[in-house]
């Protein structure tokens, strides 16, 4: 049986509850964010509607009407700049598309934006997705093989010609906006999206964001939802506690949360540095910048990185 993959669970976070306990693993294609008012002028709740239909009546009403956070477009830019000096050690983030390399780390090749591997699944569904409207783009013909090895770290049915089909893909805008589109399904609205509803501001956000990118979104206990399910019997988070002081309960919760990722990452075989929370998250949050607004300042694998504005 092939291990637990980052993407065991493409799912809506709030929906992880049942996923988790009925077994279900939602479909790739399956929408992960909905906009649950595009529909809202065809099924007649435009302006006119009553206050009481335009009550949030579930949780992806309710974080639609909560501030964008991580999602507005320059804190979104910031965080795909952070997370790069973590990945590729620089903020260029937008010259990472036709990056792949083997790191090492037992997941196979890592490629493109966010570190799509061979081994979790992300790399496979991504390119199962792109070759339903592109049947003709250079990375098609290596499915077959993908499937095989998701889910190890084998190169097997890869080598020799994969990195080069990847290069050659990555040139291509339709491509490089298939991997954006990816990393925000898979990742960044699931992450963000938990985070609302757990209370947590910008910051916060991005520490979820950041976890569910370097752990993947597994239930085990070094997965994500793992993590934080450790955090949370430690620690509740903001949404759940009756805490006065908001501020301090979110920085109580994040350090929990911020301690169990670090214990997971120091205690991996391979490319267990730190630095992400030692030296640039927690740098944060101790400077209390819950809406991590610039100027930033933080250091990765000894460098030195700054967003001025």
């Amino acid at each position: 049986m092939k291990p637990l993959t980052r993407l065991v669970l493409i799912g809506a976070p709030v929906a992880i509850v049942a996923t988790a306990v009925f077994g279900g693993n939602p479909k790739g294609d399956d929408p992960i964010y909905v906009d649950p008012y595009e529909n809202a002028e065809a099924s007649g709740e435009g302006d006119d509607a009553s206050p009481a239909a335009k009550k949030p009546k579930t949780d992806q009403e309710l974080i639609a009407k909560l501030p964008p956070g991580l999602a507005a477009p320059a804190s979104k830019e910031m965080a795909a700049q952070i997370i790069s000096t973590a990945e590729n050690s620089t903020t260029n983030w937008r010259g990472q598309y036709a990056s792949i390399r083997d790191v090492g780390d037992g997941n196979g090749y890592t490629a493109g934006v966010v570190g799509f591997t061979s081994g979790t699944h992300d790399m496979l569904q991504l390119i199962q997705d792109y070759t339903k409207t592109h049947p003709d783009n250079p990375l098609a013909v290596f499915l077959p093989a993908l499937e095989e090895v998701d889910g190890t770290a084998s190169h097997e049915g890869l080598d020799p010609g994969f990195t080069k089909a990847w290069k050659q893909a990555a040139k291509e805008p339709d491509f490089i906006k298939a991997q954006d589109d990816a990393r925000d399904k898979y990742y960044f609205r699931p992450a963000v999206d938990l985070a609302k509803m757990d209370g947590l501001s910008t910051l916060g956000q991005f520490v979820y964001y950041d976890a569910m990118v370097l752990h993947g979104p597994g239930i085990d206990p070094r997965g994500f939802y793992g993590i934080r399910d450790k955090a949370r019997k430690k620690i509740k988070p903001p949404s759940e506690t009756a805490a006065k002081d908001k501020n301090k309960a979110q920085k109580d919760y994040l350090n929990a949360f911020l301690h169990e990722t670090r214990e997971v990452l120091r205690t991996k075989k391979t490319l267990n540095d730190t630095s992400r929370i030692d030296t640039a998250q927690k740098v944060f949050l101790q400077k209390n910048n819950m809406d991590l607004k610039p100027p930033l300042e933080w250091k990765m694998y000894g460098d030195t990185f700054r967003i001025a504005h």
